[in-house]
């Protein structure tokens, strides 16, 4: 509390700036215990942690003063820049992951800091109460959300060929190299396949897709020739290279997001064409399930487009 009233002696200036300081080292502690002590991204990293970034600047700078709404979005969205400037120079996040977290990020920012404006008005003595309150929930929720087994999906991509499925089905076994990306995607760090090789023929071949980051490893578990293939996931490297000034390891990159199985359903259509269908089911360790899998899933699409259309231009080839 006394640290609050010493916010009063303070001018303007001085006043945001340590409303500022103070929440972006609560905000950054907080972060970096989920992820390397708890080893969770999820509610308390993507969706607590922002909202306490816009609820905690905007209560400080307004406790026992008079701000406006809009002075209350502007310091707790120039906290959330400092936060996120923070992970990129100290080599915490990349770019890219930054930029998919953004939009969930700053709209949580903003509803922070209107109810903590909303609130400014109102409290004084239990300020200090809610956001110690806030705070002991963030860490709290990281430790429940650990203990959350995450859910197997599945994304199914398809694409018409004007081939015979055994002409397709060669291709699918094993496909040459593909050409380099022109899609903006795999050129901001995301893995995406150059090849795949077989070892052997029928159940128990082993296939290995390659990716720019390395190789899944694919023991086939249904040999249908012509009709299906249908494989585990042994090993699957890193989903992708951060995009950053510095060599990033981060957590996410292992383990996080998994590959568990795979598939490719051919189809026989009439004028000799052929319907390929790529599913891949996966999970992945990062939550609001809601938010990331709108990712993931239009990730993997990308990739299945990438594989099912270089079959196609091999399987059409005369």
């Amino acid at each position: 509390m006394k640290l609050l009233d010493n916010l009063i002696l303070l001018n303007e200036t001085k006043r945001k700036w340590f409303s500022i300081t103070i929440t972006v080292i609560i905000a950054g502690l907080l972060s970096l215990f989920g992820i390397y002590g708890i080893g969770e991204y999820g509610i308390a990293l993507f969706i607590l942690t922002p909202f306490l970034i816009g609820f905690c600047s905007t209560i400080l700078y307004g406790y026992k003063n008079i701000i406006t709404k809009s002075e209350a979005i502007w310091i707790g969205h120039i906290t959330l820049a400092i936060c996120t400037l923070a992970l990129i120079v100290f080599a915490i996040e990349g770019l890219i992951c930054i930029a998919m977290a953004a939009p969930i990020g700053i709209i949580l920012t903003w509803i922070g800091s209107l109810i903590g404006y909303s609130l400014s008005k109102k409290l004084t003595t239990s300020t200090p109460s809610i956001l110690l309150i806030l705070i002991a929930i963030i860490p709290l929720t990281s430790f429940i959300e650990n203990k959350i087994k995450p859910e197997l999906t599945s994304v199914t991509t398809s694409i018409i060929i004007n081939a015979k499925p055994m002409e397709v089905w060669k291709n699918v076994i094993e496909f040459p190299q593909l050409n380099e990306p022109t899609e903006f995607i795999f050129k901001t760090g995301i893995a995406y396949p150059i090849n795949a090789k077989i070892i052997g023929k029928g159940v128990g071949a082993i296939r290995h897709c390659n990716f720019t980051t390395g190789s899944f490893v694919e023991p086939v578990t249904v040999w249908n020739e012509g009709k299906l293939l249908k494989f585990d996931v042994l090993e699957q490297p890193a989903p992708m290279k951060e995009l950053s000034f510095w060599n990033i390891d981060a957590p996410h990159l292992h383990d996080y997001f998994v590959s568990k199985k795979g598939q490719f359903k051919l189809t026989k259509l009439e004028n000799g064409k052929t319907l390929l269908e790529g599913t891949t089911w996966y999970y992945h360790n990062i939550k609001p399930m809601f938010y990331w899998q709108v990712w993931s899933d239009f990730i993997i699409h990308k990739i299945h487009d990438r594989v099912l259309t270089h079959i196609k231009k091999n399987s059409e080839q005369k």
